[in-house]
């Protein structure tokens, strides 16, 4: 007999309501129709047009006429870099889109309805404060912000302006992780005590994880002569100390801790964050972290290994994440349960199946493991895509609900989380000692 069969009717019987409710998960439709008429047109403004800008204007605008968002129309690109400006204007699929250099000029464009920050992380504090106050719904990449004070500012902005802000983490519109959080919430691996998540890059010596230019593989470096003329250098620094041009700092700010978080706000967020949205375990009770610098000696401030711990205690539940950017094997993320654990096939924003296994010692699938029908080495339960209508994209989601004005899946409360999260884990590092949260002042102990 199919162990896949025999683990279905197990869960039917053991857990009631649950595929029932993946069922009608299933049946989500492709695209939600919120308040507000077809032929409304939202127009969208981008702000920041490099690597990942660059992928999100694209999935704004699509790659041919009548592709992307339906709905939607980019009326205006923003970037203080001019070879960045016009990727923007050629993937607008708008002959007519408004050219900006300074995104405060964009932000006051009454065609402008909603923006789409992906700037470097620096700026998503004062740049998602202005675009609240001038009214504008915002996308915006993560990590959300670099300290709890920031946080705070940015939280108390969206809900006073009113506006649908939608924080980028991919992984919350993947149809495999709706059901694999339902399938968790209803049993099927018991309470589950212990989740482990990673990201693990590996690039050959010299074209090091993060050092690319413009693009991901990319390593061709520009001359800086062209680039010093092409970028206004004084408004990229914005806030961050003043300093002299610098190729590394404006092409790879993500490996100095004047413009990000490294690992925390780039790999970490996307991982924990995945599971804040399977578990919903809120912010950790405690974090620990251990990071070095082991292999990639190419001036970097930040370290290319990271492993931190976070403990849940109001969830009974811990959560470690490893990183290594000199080894690319996969760590999935696994949840691991009393009855059993469910382990997804990919990187969070990626994942798209998943296994379900019965633990050697488990109760609730004792008939089955005795028999031999189950096998613990074996999955006894694996998803099927195939068979289930996807859920929206994270920005379908996003304009959605700039039409229904309901709240995104990842919102302003979401972002806090994930923020005070990474930062916990930023300051572990920093102060060489396990941090704790008082969720009274909201405040790193």
């Amino acid at each position: 007999m199919n162990s896949n069969t025999v683990s279905r009717r197990s869960f039917l019987r053991t857990t009631g309501q649950g595929a029932a409710t993946i069922a009608a998960l299933s049946q989500a439709p492709a695209v939600f129709s919120a308040a507000g008429s077809p032929n409304d047109t939202i127009g969208v403004g981008h702000i920041g047009l490099g690597v990942r800008g660059g992928s999100l204007i694209s999935e704004v605008a699509g790659r041919q006429l009548g592709g992307g968002i339906p709905g939607t129309k980019v009326v205006a690109v923003c970037d203080v870099y001019e070879p960045h400006r016009q990727k923007g204007v050629q993937r607008s699929m708008n002959p007519e889109v408004k050219i900006y250099q300074n995104y405060k000029d964009l932000l006051a464009d009454p065609a402008v309805d909603v923006v789409v920050i992906a700037s470097p992380d620096h700026w998503h504090c004062p740049m998602l404060l202005d675009a609240a106050a001038a009214k504008k719904d915002v996308y915006i990449e993560k990590g959300w912000t670099r300290t709890i004070a920031e946080a705070k500012k940015m939280r108390t902005a969206v809900k006073e302006n009113q506006i649908v802000m939608q924080l980028g983490h991919q992984s919350r519109g993947q149809t495999a992780g709706a059901h694999g959080a339902e399938l968790i919430k209803q049993g099927i691996i018991g309470p589950v005590t212990l989740v482990r998540t990673g990201r693990f890059e590996n690039r050959p010596l010299g074209r090091n994880v993060w050092r690319w230019y413009g693009d991901y593989n990319y390593y061709d470096r520009p001359n800086p002569d062209d680039v010093i003329q092409q970028v206004d250098w004084e408004q990229w620094l914005g806030t961050a100390p003043k300093e002299p041009f610098n190729m590394e700092h404006f092409w790879h700010w993500r490996c100095y801790w004047n413009f990000g978080t490294g690992v925390a706000g780039d790999l970490l967020s996307h991982e924990v964050d995945f599971v804040q949205y399977v578990l919903d375990l809120g912010i950790p009770t405690t974090c620990f972290t251990k990071a070095d610098n082991n292999m990639l000696f190419d001036g970097r401030d930040v370290p290319d290994t990271w492993n931190s711990v976070f403990h849940y205690k109001h969830k009974n539940c811990t959560v470690s994440f490893d990183c290594s950017m000199n080894s690319a094997f996969v760590q999935a993320p696994e949840f691991r349960g009393k009855e059993g654990r469910l382990l997804f096939d990919s990187i969070a924003q990626s994942v798209s199946t998943f296994d379900v296994f019965a633990d050697p010692a488990s109760s609730k699938y004792r008939d089955d493991l005795d028999s031999g029908k189950v096998n613990p080495g074996k999955p006894f339960l694996t998803y099927d895509p195939s068979k289930v209508k996807a859920l929206p994209s994270h920005m379908q989601n996003f304009f959605d609900c700039v039409r229904s004005r309901n709240k995104p899946n990842c919102n302003e409360d979401q972002a806090f989380i994930e923020t005070a999260t990474l930062v916990m884990s930023v300051q572990s590092l920093m102060d060489k000692r396990e941090v704790a949260w008082d969720a009274e002042k909201e405040e790193i102990v």
